[in-house]
């Protein structure tokens, strides 16, 4: 555990999508602690005796090497060790998880949060799915929106976000889980623009909205998931909404014609 953020970094993932991935994973039951200012003022110690001994009457606990818990990061693994010895608990060290580099039967890097942000910032798909070991997938509610890209002639499903800033942007082929008649499994094709839409908005908060090939239907109040697979292009500004319809239209070409070929 460590102190309060004062700059928050783009999270990967919402605390729903963590606890669908916990459950696919096997996990039975999660205890979810909400980090406020009182709870990162504990001491290590404190961390131990309130919430390991007291509410989880830990027995056996694993962690990553690089561990630290308590207020300014006071405690590491070696301090946790010793109090488990003294508590009667036994902590075990995870090592780290290395994902290979594309193109090298040697080379690896460490799997972390940081590593996937930054693939994810650049548009590396690929890297990001290494380190994953799955697609990037973005979940929400599918809500109303301005129905621009309606009057545009490519209809939008816009995906309410809980990410305080995503972690990726630009235009993307995609496919969405949860689509009525679509494969359960493959999900539906198509592409996504995520990003503040600066020929249409100033100052817009991040948007993420998804065009489905041939797809005719309501998707409105369902909760969907979108699959990051391949970056087309960054966002960007355009003259006018002909100019931006005619590059709409060419995404969808890339789009599909990348879909098809994957």
């Amino acid at each position: 555990m460590t102190g309060v953020q004062t700059c928050a970094l783009p999270i990967l993932s919402t605390l729903r999508e963590k606890l669908q991935l916990l459950s696919e994973a096997g996990i039975e039951r999660v205890h979810v602690q909400r980090f406020s200012r009182a709870f990162a003022a504990l001491t290590p110690q404190q961390f131990v005796q309130q919430l390991l001994l007291q509410s989880l009457r830990v027995r056996w606990l694993m962690v990553g090497e690089d561990f630290r818990f308590g207020a300014g990061r006071a405690g590491d693994v070696a301090l946790l060790e010793s109090l488990g010895r003294e508590h009667g608990f036994v902590v075990e060290r995870m090592p780290a998880v290395l994902a290979p580099l594309q193109g090298s039967a040697v080379a690896a890097q460490r799997v972390s949060s940081s590593a996937v942000r930054a693939a994810l910032a650049v548009g590396d798909l690929p890297q990001a799915r290494r380190l994953l070991g799955r697609d990037y997938v973005v979940s929400g509610r599918v809500v109303h929106g301005d129905k621009l890209g309606r009057e545009l002639g490519f209809a939008t499903a816009n995906v309410q976000m809980k990410h305080n800033r995503p972690p990726l942007a630009g235009i993307y082929a995609v496919r969405m889980l949860g689509v009525p008649g679509g494969d359960a499994g493959a999900g539906w094709p198509g592409v996504a623009s995520l990003g503040v839409r600066p020929t249409v908005k100033t100052n817009g908060h991040p948007v993420l909205e998804v065009h489905l090939f041939d797809f005719k239907g309501d998707l409105y109040d369902l909760h969907v998931k979108v699959q990051f697979l391949h970056k087309i292009r960054d966002e960007a500004k355009y003259p006018d909404l002909a100019a931006l319809t005619a590059q709409i239209a060419r995404d969808c070409e890339q789009a599909r014609a990348w879909l098809a070929s994957h």
